[in-house]
């Protein structure tokens, strides 16, 4: 089984691949959030100060479809759990127009982009 990280990593190759790329070009613009702290505490509140947030999402797609204005993705290992925390995030991400989704495992990651950039997308008004 792999671990969280190693399941991200296996999503973010797979987007990598030319055959996918020229699929779906908008995966050019998917980026990790990096709110891991291990950290010392020095650090730690560094990034604090810096606008590091607990519980935010894994990874961004900041590419419209309709009716949402981008993706955000939590990844999870097939047996992983969302915090309270991430909970909270994915609920007022979700309220303020954005797609969001727990994903456990790459493969499912990998599904959830596909289906979201199938959507149609936005038109400039």
């Amino acid at each position: 089984m792999l671990t969280e990280n190693q399941e991200q990593m296996a999503l973010y190759k797979w987007t990598q691949q030319p055959s996918i790329r020229r699929q779906y070009p908008e995966l050019k613009y998917l980026f990790h959030i990096p709110n891991e702290r291990h950290c010392d505490p020095r650090q730690g509140k560094n990034l604090k100060r810096m606008g590091v947030r607990s519980g935010v999402p894994d990874l961004f797609l900041p590419v419209p479809r309709m009716p949402y204005h981008g993706l955000w993705i939590e990844m999870k290992t097939e047996t992983g759990h969302t915090s309270d925390t991430q909970d909270w995030w994915l609920y007022h991400l979700r309220a303020q127009g954005y797609a969001c989704r727990v994903c456990h495992g790459w493969q499912a990651a990998a599904d959830t982009l596909q289906r979201y950039l199938r959507l149609v997308a936005q038109q400039d008004e």
